[in-house]
């Protein structure tokens, strides 16, 4: 038998072709791969300088992306957890999203280390278990990021539709953020292991097992923009004046504030991209998915961290009383927040 697959659509960023690789299934076991891919492909071994300069780019920004969020998120995670007042459903929920962000850049950086550790390594036909291991590491971070997107906008819904809260929720919440990306991870291993175990399991184009995970990411997507479409529908009800008591209105001005910055953190523009041909536009795709999604965690630790009223005010004490026992001087601000409740 004779296995027969197009060359990657990444080979078509700057060269058309329509190749081909084939292998043969012998007694002794699957052949190599005929004729080479280089050649199938019309792919130098020396990568065209455009293209090694395109490349280098696109890696030199997002390695900067995603350095940098992850300093910003790993401070904003101290800050959510080291100051007692701060800690509530909201913010527990924040903390995993972050984490989520932190535990991507971590496994992007994995990855680029184990696949491409040395110019010598031929990253089309590696097959190690650390190669293995770091992919499945990187979806399943990958997977967890959009999960507990989705549990942020559930959790708004949930905040806009009733008042009533319980402790069973975070639990919920937890499961579906960490549980269920595990169980569509396992599913993909395993099928990848049985039916398709080739090269570092990195290249999943034309394979019908990359749904198990891209499947539940595109629900997530498709069921996130209908929450988001629910939530500024119920806010433009809520923020009526007529519809609400004034005590009220400020809490929902605050709410509807929150909500609009989040819109394009939602991965929303995954909407438009995960309903494209794979090999549509693949530099713009590139971009998107790896320059711009790199700072998405930078964005979301600025937006639910540091530009809060309550963490800036919790900073500011924090400051106040440092500069009390560093001096001996006691503000009237300070004064003021030992008269507060936590909640």
């Amino acid at each position: 038998e004779t296995v027969q697959r197009g060359c990657p659509a990444v080979f078509s960023l700057f060269r058309n072709n329509t190749g081909s690789v084939s292998r043969n299934c012998t007694s002794r076991g699957w052949s190599k791969p005929f004729p080479p891919y280089h050649v199938a492909c019309n792919v130098e071994d020396d990568i065209p300088e455009t293209e090694e300069s395109y490349f280098a780019t696109v890696k030199l920004i997002y390695t900067i992306g995603y350095s940098i969020s992850l300093g910003v998120l790993a401070v904003a995670v101290l800050i959510l957890l080291f100051f007692r007042r701060l800690r509530c459903a909201r913010n527990f929920i924040h903390i995993q999203l972050f984490l989520t962000f932190i535990l991507k850049s971590v496994a992007v950086f994995i990855k680029d280390a184990t696949l491409f550790s040395s110019d010598d390594t031929n990253h089309c036909t590696l097959s190690t278990f650390a190669c293995k291991a770091s992919v499945v590491f990187c979806h399943y971070c990958v997977m967890a990021n959009f999960f507990w997107l989705l549990v942020e906008a559930l959790y708004l819904n949930s905040l806009l539709l009733s008042s009533f809260y319980s402790r069973r929720f975070l639990w919920g919440f937890s499961l579906l953020g960490w549980g269920v990306p595990v169980l569509f991870i396992v599913l993909w291993i395993g099928s990848r292991v049985y039916f398709e175990d080739t090269e570092c399991w990195d290249i999943n184009e034309d394979s019908p097992y990359w749904w198990i995970i891209k499947g539940p990411i595109v629900v997530s997507i498709a069921v996130n923009f209908m929450l988001f479409v629910n939530i500024i529908r119920i806010l433009m009800q809520k923020l009526n004046p007529r519809l609400i008591q004034f005590n009220n209105s400020s809490q929902y001005r605050r709410l509807a504030k929150s909500t609009l910055l989040l819109i394009p953190l939602f991965g929303t523009h995954y909407v438009f991209f995960n309903f494209l041909p794979d090999y549509f536009n693949i530099s713009l795709r590139l971009c998107v998915e790896l320059c711009m999604g790199s700072f998405q965690g930078l964005v979301v630790a600025v937006l639910y961290c540091f530009l809060n009223q309550e963490v800036q005010k919790e900073v500011h004490m924090q400051w106040l009383r440092w500069q009390e026992r560093s001096y001996g001087v006691v503000s009237p601000a300070a004064k003021g927040s030992q008269m507060d409740t936590p909640f």
